[in-house]
């Protein structure tokens, strides 16, 4: 592929708008920094907050820890972080500096100040709204389709921003089109590109991941995942793979206050993504512009295998990266575009329909099994065995099984999603 192909271009741009820094879970985060920017506009601490989230949202913010709260959880500790101690302009890092004396502030807003959260309007699946008041003034901003998308501003009746209606799982117009992504143009992308094109990104999400996984071990974080696989199973590098994705994702959902690269808006896919590459790229002794290509060609096949899917579903996205960096893995050890892509397809088929049930320590335990289903997925190609189409939900083509597995996950997985937030919430 040439740079001067607009395809090239095209996963160029995605790559920058996919690999950016994130401090905690994003959608706690979303709050806060939509209530960091609310109340800059706004121009002091509000007397009251309203924040209205879908359901999706409340999911993934109920258990999470936002960090940097001495373990607050919750869509009102987001959303009084972002009000006390963001910084908007640091967008999905808003509360990624903040004192001591701004934790215990944190806390004191909380007592003393009311925040009601309630279920958004409408079928919008990534929707928050935030309505900030102080006496006479108020400042209504809402996001919506992804973390940092922001549609709608006012202030004391004044319209500041309009961008628009959302719809659901609309590609939002500010994102360049995903449609270009294919498993054949991302191999041939990832094995023609200039190298220093993606560097710098790469390299971030390689240091940043690394860094967390890292910290997941040798801490004691959530439910500890990494080190039970490491004890129980041994250090062969296909533990080692998955121990080190479920110990960054332990560390990040239980309030690690280290920053990740997230993909498809996801520090869990971004880990899931990086982390068991990386343990392969060591392990094989690869040299280091290698390790940058096989990391590209898994971000990009975790994006390409969520787009059907949506920011947010009942499918678990960790089952998206964890087939992605099995078919990074069967790249790095020589594997060409039809050992991907049965690697993709045997992957797919064994995890595709675990759950999604919000952000909490058994995020780590599912990108464990999803990365040991991606390693599978490629032993079965390497021994001659593979699903065949008629298999279920596997069909032939890996085009055509993803499109499948982006039907089951928008679609299929949408009456699950509902009675999953039903149950999590108790009505």
């Amino acid at each position: 592929m040439q740079p001067t192909d607009i395809r090239y271009q095209n996963y160029i741009q995605i790559l920058k708008e996919e690999l950016v820094p994130a401090m905690g879970c994003t959608e706690p985060i979303a709050i806060a920094y939509g209530a960091a920017k609310a109340r800059e506009i706004l121009g002091c601490l509000p007397e009251t907050v309203l924040v209205e989230a879908s359901g999706n949202i409340i999911k993934n913010v109920k258990s999470v820890v936002v960090p940097n709260t001495d373990g607050l959880k919750g869509i009102e500790a987001a959303a009084a972080a972002g009000i006390v101690a963001g910084h908007a302009d640091q967008i999905l890092e808003v509360i990624a500096s903040v004192s001591d004396a701004e934790k215990q502030a944190i806390r004191t807003y909380l007592d003393e100040h009311e925040i009601t959260v309630r279920p958004a309007e409408g079928d919008v699946i990534f929707d928050i709204i935030l309505t900030l008041r102080s006496g006479d003034s108020y400042v209504k901003l809402r996001i919506a389709d992804y973390h940092t998308n922001i549609v709608h501003v006012e202030k004391d009746g004044v319209l500041l921003l309009e961008a628009g209606h959302t719809a659901e799982n609309v590609q939002a117009s500010t994102l360049t089109d995903r449609s270009s992504l294919s498993v054949e143009g991302i191999l041939d992308f990832v094995e023609t590109m200039c190298i220093d094109d993606v560097r710098e990104m790469v390299e971030r999400q390689i240091e940043y991941n690394s860094a967390i996984a890292q910290a997941g071990i040798d801490g004691n974080w959530g439910a500890n995942i990494g080190s039970v696989l490491l004890h129980h199973y041994g250090n062969d590098v296909k533990i080692r793979a998955r121990a080190m994705a479920a110990a960054g994702s332990d560390a990040r959902m239980s309030g690690c206050e280290l920053p990740v690269i997230i993909v498809s808006g996801s520090g869990n896919q971004g880990i899931t993504a990086s982390v068991p590459v990386i343990e392969y790229a060591k392990e094989l002794q690869v040299s280091h512009d290698k390790l940058i290509q096989a990391v590209t060609l898994s971000d990009l096949l975790t994006i390409h295998l969520k787009t059907g899917i949506g920011r947010l579903s009942a499918y678990c996205g960790a089952v998206s990266a964890g087939c992605a960096a099995g078919s990074a893995i069967a790249w790095l050890q020589g594997g060409g575009y039809e050992d991907i892509a049965h690697t993709l397809v045997n992957s797919l088929a064994t995890v595709s329909g675990v759950i999604c049930d919000g952000a909490k320590p058994s995020c780590a335990a599912k990108i464990a099994a999803a990365v040991d289903a991606g390693i599978l997925g490629h032993q079965m190609y390497c021994d001659g065995q593979q699903f065949y189409g008629g298999d279920g939900i596997v069909t032939k083509g890996v085009e055509n099984t993803i499109r499948n597995i982006g039907r089951l996950g928008h679609d299929g997985m949408r009456e699950t999603d509902k009675e999953i937030i039903r149950i999590m919430t108790g009505l």
